[in-house]
């Protein structure tokens, strides 16, 4: 019954793709591209997801396009696979000509009245609603920060995005890290602008804190974990 279940949710719900091409960009980082007739025609605002079940409707993998062309029904995605999961097992063994099944896109986080200047911070799993929001359709600028594990690696992947100018800053175990982060927080907040917490849980939360002892209004805060230790699923 469950399996039985599972594709009629699909076969209602989801969009057929295929993979149209597979692109290693650093250790970990594969940029994806996804293409069929159910992806044209779509109305797709830079910041929207994506989920894409891993085998079943029940156990899907959330993913933010950075691109969608909806004349040619094509959309592209940064996959990262950091961990052991299904969704990481999916990134490492994609090959073109694989499908897929795809729900959305849909709203993850609204950006629609955040008009002016964004500040992004966040980290690997970040980087693919950063190189979104460079969309040609969106005014404003985007300042990133991002936390992450392999500085190199990642660096190779914001410069091919188009987002040199992101500062990285390498994980520690204790955490200290994030003070480089929180280092800029003055400037940005003078500047205006709105920010955007993805990624981390537990960062999200540190960074929330900082922005509310400078008293950053809550309206220029907007929020998403991505995932959290032990946890998966998030969004």
């Amino acid at each position: 019954m469950p399996g039985r279940l599972s594709r009629t949710l699909v076969r209602l719900f989801m969009r057929h793709a295929t993979v149209a091409a597979v692109e290693t960009i650093a250790d970990r980082f594969r940029l994806i591209t996804l293409e069929g007739p159910a992806l044209a025609g779509i109305a797709w605002t830079p910041g929207q997801k994506i989920q894409i079940a891993m085998g079943s409707a029940f156990v899907a993998r959330t993913y933010t396009p950075i691109e969608w062309d909806p004349v040619a029904g094509r959309t592209r995605i940064l996959g990262y696979a950091h961990g052991d999961g299904p969704g990481s097992a999916w990134v490492r063994g994609l090959a073109p000509g694989d499908e897929c099944d795809i729900f959305g896109p849909r709203h993850s986080l609204d950006l629609s009245a955040a008009a002016g200047p964004l500040a992004l911070l966040g980290d690997e799993t970040s980087i693919g609603l950063a190189r979104a929001l460079l969309s040609p359709d969106r005014t404003g600028a985007v300042a990133c920060r991002f936390e992450v594990d392999d500085v190199d690696a990642t660096r190779r992947v914001v410069e091919y995005l188009g987002l040199d100018d992101a500062p990285l800053f390498a994980r520690t175990e204790d955490g200290t890290h994030i003070r480089g982060i929180e280092a800029a927080l003055p400037t940005l907040d003078a500047a205006g602008a709105t920010f955007v917490l993805t990624g981390k849980a537990s960062t999200i939360q540190q960074l929330r804190l900082a922005l509310k002892s400078r008293a950053v209004p809550a309206a220029r805060i907007l929020a998403k974990a991505y995932w959290a230790p032990g946890k998966a699923g998030l969004d």
